[in-house]
């Protein structure tokens, strides 16, 4: 008798977490409404499930664009927020005070180095920088930020157990270092790591 082996199923690979950005030109007179609109749009995105977290950028006096930046679990659960009633109506409630000018995904920690494309175009993304400049690039983020915790909150915790106290620093500094130092170095260094001159960037 012919004995039937079950097969497995195979495993299903984990989703990568992905962050939207949205950059926003309005005129610079309405600095006030843009910043309640964003925060409002901020606060709307963190009940939805798989909301990781997000932040917004302010431009310099007299600058028009306002970059936004929204992190969720899997591409699945950002679908699900953009396709959301509750986002349509804060989009609408934009009219007339904000032009949408690009919108950009990336996913994972790479990511942040890879030359986004743009959504509404279908040009190609350019290939990642080496991993060694990968590297420079988070420890020049990493070592000032781990440096100045340390003689901070690691200081204030000095007396407190070490798991309680590594816990601590990893979940300040994990947030802080993936949505505002890496993302500002990496503008700042994009000439570099995409292997152009300075002048030229």
């Amino acid at each position: 008798m012919e004995r039937t082996v079950p097969v497995p199923a195979p495993a299903e690979t984990p989703q990568l977490p992905v962050t939207v950005s949205f950059t926003r030109r309005a005129d610079p007179a309405h600095a006030v409404e843009m910043t309640a609109w964003i925060r409002a749009g901020l606060t709307m995105a963190e009940a939805f499930p798989g909301f990781l977290g997000g932040g917004w950028v302010r431009p310099r006096h007299g600058a028009e664009e306002w970059h936004m930046l929204c992190r969720f679990d899997s591409p699945a659960t950002l679908t699900a927020w953009e396709a959301s009633p509750e986002r349509r109506w804060w989009l609408g409630s934009a009219q007339g005070l904000a032009e949408v000018t690009r919108t950009e995904r990336r996913t994972g920690i790479e990511g942040w180095f890879d030359v986004p494309a743009d959504a509404s175009t279908e040009l190609p993304v350019a290939a990642a920088p080496p991993r060694w400049k990968q590297a420079v690039t988070i420890w020049l983020v990493f070592f000032p930020l781990n440096l100045l915790a340390t003689v901070t909150l690691g200081a204030l915790l000095a007396e407190a157990h070490v798991v309680v106290r590594v816990a601590a620093m990893t979940l300040t500094l994990t947030p802080v270092m993936t949505y505002l130092l890496l993302p500002w170095v990496t503008r700042r260094l994009g000439w570099w790591l995409q292997g152009r001159r300075w002048r030229d960037r």
